[in-house]
């Protein structure tokens, strides 16, 4: 399997997709009202939660793209520049992850029963633990914002691309 030096259509839309849906993902988090004892989830709950699994499914899907249809690093870049990239990189694929895994696990030790897009049942541990409920919403939180923090140093990197260094980087990722 040889390296490309660009992005296919293939990863460029599963990037644009997964950023879109991300983008969406965040303001619906914070639009949600607070989660207090006895609540069952709502519409935005729900729609949070769909959200979350559409983007760990996808996130997944372009892992296994990657993997199997890798992209050289620019050789234009220095090495630090190379290496800082591809770390930056697995961060936010561990993090999507992270993420995704403890909101599951969050809603799941709250005993709730919750429907993809209201189409199907999501599947859920049947487990109703307050204590470990509490445990995995603050790793929850803790994920989302070292997610965004890392989703923010990756975009000005791009930007950095783009407008101080004008080397074509950020090209190699743009629709088109």
């Amino acid at each position: 399997m040889s390296s490309r030096l660009q992005y296919g259509h293939t990863a460029k839309v599963f990037h644009w997709l997964i950023v879109a849906l991300l983008v969406v993902q965040y303001l619906i988090g914070w639009l949600m009202p607070d989660i207090h004892r006895g609540m069952q989830p709502g519409v935005l709950m729900t729609m949070h939660l769909s959200f979350g699994l559409s983007i760990l499914l996808l996130i997944m899907l372009r892992f296994v793209w990657r993997l199997t249809h890798p992209v050289a690093p620019e050789s234009s870049l220095p090495s630090w520049q190379r290496l800082s990239s591809e770390l930056v990189h697995w961060l936010l694929y561990i993090l999507v992850l992270a993420t995704t895994v403890t909101g599951w696990l969050f809603a799941s030790f709250r005993g709730w029963s919750v429907s993809f897009f209201y189409l199907f049942p999501f599947p859920m541990l049947a487990s109703d633990n307050a204590a470990a409920g509490r445990a995995i919403d603050g790793l929850h939180q803790v994920a989302e914002w070292t997610l965004l923090v890392f989703i923010g140093l990756h975009v000005l990197a791009a930007l950095v691309h783009l407008f101080v260094y004008r080397n074509g980087v950020m090209q190699r990722m743009l629709p088109g």
